[in-house]
């Protein structure tokens, strides 16, 4: 395996992702879930269990871009959650529909408004938390490594985060608060991967002085693969349980992680080492 050799692959392929991403951003922007635009969210007890195609039967006479969840023990409650900002009569409407439609005998619901200022607070302390995590790292990695390793490090970060960000853009998928929980955790989670590698090759060096740096990058990842692989996969299996068998709130949280646990990995092998031994060179 000569990573080196073909590192200009790995780099057109994510530079392809990303690119293809960007232009979807610029063209349709992001779906922005209700955290970010506002809107309206209702939960209502049905005390059954209801295909979502049957209760979009009421809600798209509302909103038929609404999202309809299952949620509960017993997933006989669901959730509507819409970019539209309803009044207090839309909502009753729609609780009543449901009531007469199911024959629910006592009338369970609770609704909450969300104003778009809260995704303003949201993206501000999200970019305050990444910036500061960032120069944290840039800064303990050059003291521990070298400043090389850390600029490496830190752009790889950037890679994974804006393939998760493109892959979002390209299929559309709703951006709410937890996707910035889960870019937070994946900036943890891919800079553990790419120190283990940096470790391996730091110390290939001090084992090996004569030996040029890409048989160093090569050797040192030949060696961390099975390790990097079997710990990303066991921890890629357990947050793809959670996505098919969790809760939608859970759901939520587990897709960007999935994703950026497969980009973290990819970086860690085929970005962070190439940019080092370029950079080295």
């Amino acid at each position: 395996m000569n990573i080196i050799k073909n590192r200009k692959i790995y780099y057109t392929i994510s530079l392809g992702i990303i690119i293809i991403g960007l232009i979807m951003w610029i063209i349709n922007g992001l779906n922005y879930g209700i955290d970010f635009t506002g809107g309206t969210s209702i939960q209502i007890k049905i005390g059954q269990v209801i295909s979502v195609d049957e209760a979009r039967e009421i809600v798209d006479n509302y909103d038929k871009e609404a999202s309809i969840l299952h949620i509960g023990t017993n997933k006989d409650e669901i959730m509507i959650r819409s970019k539209k900002d309803f009044t207090s009569q839309e909502i009753n409407e729609i609780v009543d529909k449901f009531q007469e439609k199911y024959n629910i005998k006592d009338k369970e619901f609770q609704s909450e408004k969300f104003g778009p200022f809260m995704g303003k607070e949201i993206r501000r302390k999200a970019l305050l938390s990444s910036l500061i995590a960032v120069v944290a790292m840039l800064i303990y990695i050059s003291w521990r490594f070298e400043l090389k390793f850390a600029i490496a490090a830190i752009i790889a970060l950037m890679h994974d985060v804006l393939i998760t960000f493109s892959i979002y853009a390209i299929f559309k998928i709703p951006v709410n608060s937890a996707f910035i929980a889960a870019i937070l955790t994946i900036l943890g989670y891919s800079i553990n991967d790419t120190i283990v590698i940096f470790d391996r090759i730091r110390e290939e060096m001090k084992l090996n002085p004569r030996t040029n740096a890409e048989d160093i990058v090569n050797i040192s990842i030949k060696k961390s693969l099975t390790r990097t692989i079997n710990t990303s996969l066991t921890t890629l299996v357990a947050v793809v349980l959670l996505y098919i068998i969790g809760v939608e709130d859970v759901k939520i949280l587990a897709l960007p992680l999935i994703f950026g646990i497969i980009s973290g990995t990819y970086s860690s092998l085929f970005i962070a080492s190439p940019l080092w031994y370029e950079m080295k060179n």
